[in-house]
């Protein structure tokens, strides 16, 4: 199963994003918050608030476990730029870009414990199914 997360409108641009997530590409969630949480770069910070999103999604919303989820897919896309201008020497101007950062963090994580509290779920009621067609039985 796959969760997502989605951080819009960021006020970084792409490049500098990307490469703090191309270190914790494919990282189990957990190590790469620690990862994260300790690299001194801006974008580190707003990867971390993403990963955590998608991680809180993953166990909120799913039931899956925080330590049986990897990083399935991290990319970092361009938003729009803001246009600005500097003023030059002789009455020119020189435009300058501030670029935004559109930023998705995917984890994936096995399946396999839902499915065990669902079986574990549908025993309890089949034991209680029985137990009262016994009971109406004497």
């Amino acid at each position: 199963m796959e969760v997502r997360a989605l951080e819009k409108y960021i006020r970084i641009s792409p490049k500098k994003a990307r490469l703090v997530a191309d270190v914790v590409r494919g990282q189990n969630a957990v190590s790469a918050l620690t990862t994260l949480k300790f690299m001194p770069k801006k974008a580190a910070g707003i990867i971390y608030k993403a990963l955590n999103s998608a991680i809180s999604n993953a166990v909120n919303n799913y039931g899956l476990t925080k330590n049986d989820l990897v990083i399935s897919k991290i990319t970092v896309d361009s938003g729009p730029s803001l246009k600005r201008f500097r003023p030059r020497s002789k009455g020119m101007a020189s435009p300058i870009l501030k670029r935004t950062s559109h930023v998705t963090v995917v984890v994936a994580g096995t399946e396999a414990k839902k499915v065990e509290k669902a079986a574990k779920a549908e025993v309890k009621e089949t034991k209680k199914a029985d137990k009262a067609t016994a009971g109406e039985a004497k």
